[in-house]
């Protein structure tokens, strides 16, 4: 094992294996990627339906993390699932392709993060893209075509997302064909990332170039360290030196000449940081940690979206997920179909379709997110078919915050996601959870049958108070954590708009703990985004900032 790399990049997740490869295709000097979990060779991966199988309970894949109970969501412990070993969440997530809203970026500049307006990271989002509907174009206004990402149309999608299309229609809400597009208003289906009825997590995009390779990375200067545990960040007088890493029940020490890079996201980078040294003075203290630099914003302003599931169940079709006789025999059918093929409903992400609406008139862009599920999720799952719908607040107001249980980085950190606690999220999802009924009490579900799950969603109609004791007792979060290392101009911000953490040197952010708030969607995208912008301001290459103002977007990013 080397241990000696100009660049050390901690955590193989959507940022990290971004990043890692952008440093090595820069061709200046050896790169170390160091991932905890394994390598992402799996068909529990690969295949789209195996997100059944990974995203729901702790695995190997999956660090299943638990909140301590919430006071305001019914004193439950909420699941934080979380992405582990190759491709990190990328490779447990839906693969729903969403970049959020213009006006999200130039909300992050206007607190203070220069160069992270919508028109500055718009040439990051095509550069990463691979949109299928361009048809091998190198891009057009909004989309790019030849990115390492992958982004598709689903190959096969159940009749019943498009019923849910036609009933969101029908309660008022307009089609959409592209949520990444002009506007994110409306009902449509999600485009994936996927190739070939496959997962195209960010390790197959950046890493393998498509196949497992040798070494797990196709970059003849990069090191791929599977299996590799982080204990923590060394410094001297203040400078990021290395890593001490753990790898079959050995310490080993790694130096780093250029820069380390934390990329374990929201949870692992606020984890990371604190058991080196980095983060609130006397909590490090209470746990014998030597103190590097006091940065109290370390660990704050964690922010999730609050997410609502509605399911209906007792649909006799064979066109949804679910427990049955028929349905056994149908999946059979379609293993076959998928192993030939690969069509089918096992290249299903579940979450096939969605509606983006606003919880209130006066707003510019929609702050509610719907994702369709062609399956009833119930917990514990019954034995028939059925459907469910998320609904989701996609600019909480909430801040949580991530703290040490120990300073052993094998110990799970305490999430303490404060969820709910403004009143003004729980105004704005109860509306959404209205919204959300209406869309599914209209007859192009209706007519196939089933009960809610939730007997209060019967009624015609349902009190405020009601549907507040169901978001307290049913929600859950996105699986969207972003924030614990806010980027800003600011004294108290961790990282500056450059990325690179305050009070030390050598050292720099890059994953989603860096969005000082939430974007309006699905995260993955915008994880990639700020990877492929790192990777030109680590390099020392001109940014779409540094470009004169008038010229064209798509002339910024080489």
């Amino acid at each position: 094992m080397d241990t000696r790399y100009d660049y050390i990049v901690i955590g193989g997740g959507s940022a990290g294996c971004a990043v890692a490869s952008r440093l090595a295709q820069g061709g200046r000097g050896r790169i170390a990627l160091i991932e905890a979990g394994p390598h992402d060779h799996n068909p529990k991966v690969t295949t789209p339906l195996g997100v059944a199988t990974t995203a729901r309970k702790p695995n190997a894949y999956n660090y299943g993390y638990r909140t301590p109970p919430q006071a305001h969501m019914s004193d439950r412990k909420v699941r934080i699932p979380r992405g582990r070993g190759l491709g990190g969440s990328s490779s447990i997530n839906a693969m729903i392709y969403i970049r959020g809203n213009a006006s999200d970026y130039d909300g992050w500049a206007a607190q203070g993060c220069n160069g992270w307006s919508w028109r500055d990271v718009l040439p990051y989002f095509k550069r990463a893209e691979g949109n299928e509907r361009l048809a091998g174009h190198e891009e057009d206004t909004l989309h790019g075509g030849k990115g390492p990402l992958s982004v598709v149309d689903l190959r096969t999608t159940s009749p019943f997302s498009r019923y849910f299309i036609e009933a969101a229609q029908a309660a008022g809400h307009p089609y959409n064909s592209d949520f990444n597009g002009p506007t994110q208003n409306g009902a449509g289906y999600y485009q994936v990332t996927q190739r070939n009825g496959e997962r195209w997590n960010a390790a197959r995009a950046y890493l393998h170039g498509g196949e497992p390779v040798e070494g797990n990375s196709r970059w003849p200067n990069l090191d791929v360290l599977t299996d590799t545990q982080v204990v923590r960040i060394t410094f001297e007088d203040g400078h990021a030196t290395g890593v001490v890493v753990r790898r079959d029940g050995e310490e080993t020490q790694m130096q780093a000449d250029r820069e380390i890079i934390l990329a374990a996201g929201s949870i692992g980078t606020a984890q990371i940081l604190m058991v080196s040294g980095v983060g609130p003075a006397d909590h490090l203290r209470e746990h014998g940690i030597p103190v590097v630099h006091d940065a109290p914003g370390v660990g704050q302003n964690l922010q999730e979206h609050p997410d609502v599931l509605l399911a209906h169940h007792g649909v006799s079709s064979r066109d949804l997920l679910g427990l049955s006789l028929r349905g056994g025999l149908r999946m059979l059918l379609e293993l076959r179909r998928y192993r030939r093929l690969r069509t089918g409903m096992l290249t299903s992400n579940v979450a096939e379709a969605g509606c983006f609406f606003k919880s209130s008139p006066d707003l510019s862009e929609p702050d509610l997110q719907v994702h369709f599920l062609i399956a009833a999720v119930t917990s514990p799952m019954r034995y028939g078919h059925g459907y469910s719908a998320h609904v989701c607040l996609l600019r909480p107001h909430s801040r949580g915050q991530v703290r040490l249980a120990s300073a052993d980085t094998r110990d799970a950190p305490l999430i303490d996601l404060n969820m709910l606690t403004d009143e003004r999220d729980m105004d704005a999802l109860t509306r959404g959870v209205r919204g959300l009924k209406r869309i599914l009490d209209q007859p192009a579900l209706r007519r196939f049958g089933g009960r809610p799950v939730d007997a209060l969603l019967e009624a015609e109609m349902t009190s405020d108070e009601a549907i507040r004791q169901l978001i307290r007792d049913r929600a859950e979060t996105a699986f969207h954590p972003v924030g614990t290392c806010r980027m800003g101009s600011d004294a108290r911000s961790v990282v500056d708009p450059q990325l690179r953490v305050r009070g030390v040197t050598g050292l720099r952010v890059v994953d989603a703990s860096v969005m000082p708030t939430l974007v309006s969607g699905n995260t993955n995208a915008p994880s990639i985004m700020i990877a492929e912008k790192a990777a030109d301001l680590i390099l020392g290459r001109p940014t779409p900032s540094d470009i004169a103002p008038g010229t064209p977007i798509a002339d910024t990013v080489a």
